[in-house]
């Protein structure tokens, strides 16, 4: 069996990415087509609005959530993306329980901003990266976000 040369994660704010949504949606690894009844039927049990973060916020997000995992689980960030609706975090090996790695980036930011209502979906996407070919491009689709949104490929001083 190959070892683990990374984990891509993907995790998205309360509320904007929904079961039934048109871009498809994930239930148990099961991937589902767009189901619109479904997708209304969820937002009306939504007690809260989707969180978006500003625009101003999004640096600043970004290095919370690589504090946090850096001091607390000792994890190498190899690429980082924050954006208004979602994360992109790619990491390198690790020991810790990929759920884990998450709670301690998605609690840092909640610790942090306490806006008293939820930041986050419950979930979370990953993604192992088994070769270097996998882990390179994982890293360049994460820069890719930054660089788009006219940031360098890796805004944050402790991206290796």
């Amino acid at each position: 069996m190959k070892s683990t040369l990374g984990i891509l994660f993907t995790w998205t704010t309360y509320g904007t990415w929904l079961r039934g949504d048109p871009r498809g949606w994930v239930e148990n690894g099961t991937t589902y087509p767009a189901d619109p009844l479904l997708q209304a039927a969820e937002r009306e049990r939504m007690p809260y609005t989707p969180y978006l973060f500003a625009e101003d916020q999004l640096l600043m997000v970004g290095a919370m959530i690589g504090k946090s995992l850096i001091e607390r689980k000792g994890v190498a960030v190899l690429a980082l993306t924050v954006q208004t609706w979602h994360v992109h975090l790619l990491i390198g090996a690790t020991d810790h329980p990929v759920e884990a790695v998450v709670k301690c980036g998605k609690d840092a930011v909640r610790w942090s901003l306490r806006p008293g209502r939820p930041i986050w979906t419950d979930g979370y996407d990953k993604r192992f990266c088994y070769d270097e070919a996998t882990l390179d491009t994982r890293r360049a689709y994460v820069e890719r976000h930054n660089i788009e949104r006219g940031w360098p490929a890796k805004p944050w001083g402790f991206i290796l």
